[in-house]
């Protein structure tokens, strides 16, 4: 049996779409991954919350869109002590989005941004720790700062969570947190990598963007299309993997990933 991940602070542990009709996402993430959605729950400020589940375990979260907010894939970065990364984004020149609030039992969270312009959640854990499968395929992978400030935003999430940053080609930077150990032994980056940032002239808006492994891209860009969602960029190779680019019927945008073990070989 694969382990459960585990999220020392610093470490992104989960992901959520919000989704202006989330009962109708749900529908289409289970014809996408497979995935059983459990729920619905309250949300603080109201709407509903699902829990994404793949063979029992919580992979993601559906979530009713806020309103004046766009449907979107947010990422949330594990921590011990909500209220003091709070403060500590703000010394670093970020804001709040939405301040520390409750989501008992589960756990405590708030939504703070960089000032470059991108947003992201912070998870104080009770009784969800986070995604408890990832690094597997219809499971979330890894997120991705798109920016057109790549070293200004780097500098602001790597004091607020004390990442350090590695250049992986000109345009790309790894995130990494010393001393942590996640991923896969056969990964072409160090172990301790935590996410990337990479510069991104064509992004109307920095964002993070979240990426999900696959098993075939072409037959789950044909489930997404089937079930009603979009594809921005079609089947693509970038490195190690068979890739793709969509977005649900609700309009959040999220890639899918397929690993090509030749290919992995090579790196």
């Amino acid at each position: 049996m694969t382990p459960k991940p585990a999220y020392p602070p610093g470490v992104p542990c989960w992901v959520d779409a919000l989704e202006p009709d989330p009962r109708g996402a749900s529908a289409f993430y289970r014809a996408l991954f497979g995935w059983e959605c459990v729920g619905p729950g309250p949300m603080p400020g109201g709407g509903e919350y699902f829990v994404a589940q793949l063979h029992g375990d919580d992979v993601a979260g559906i979530a009713t869109l806020p309103p004046d907010a766009h449907s979107q894939w947010a990422t949330y970065v594990g921590v011990d002590d909500v209220v003091e990364y709070v403060k500590g984004a703000q010394a670093a020149g970020g804001t709040i989005v939405v301040p520390p609030s409750d989501a008992l039992p589960a756990g405590r969270f708030a939504v703070i941004a960089a000032p470059t312009g991108s947003s992201i959640g912070l998870w104080e854990p009770r009784e969800r720790i986070g995604a408890q499968r990832i690094n597997q395929p219809r499971a979330w992978a890894l997120s991705a700062l798109h920016t057109r400030e790549l070293d200004s935003a780097a500098a602001f999430y790597a004091r607020v969570f004390g990442w350090v940053t590695e250049p992986m080609g000109p345009d790309t930077l790894l995130f990494r947190l010393p001393g942590y150990v996640g991923g896969l032994e056969q990964q072409p980056v160090p172990r301790d990598t935590v996410a990337i940032a990479v510069r991104d002239e064509r992004a109307p808006n920095e964002h993070w963007a979240v990426d999900f492994w696959i098993e075939d891209t072409e037959a789950a860009v044909a489930r997404a299309a089937g079930a009603g969602g979009r594809v921005i960029a079609p089947p693509f190779d970038q490195m190690m993997f068979r890739s793709a680019v969509l977005a649900s019927p609700g309009g959040a945008v999220f890639s899918i990933s397929q690993l090509v073990p030749e290919r992995l070989a090579a790196f």
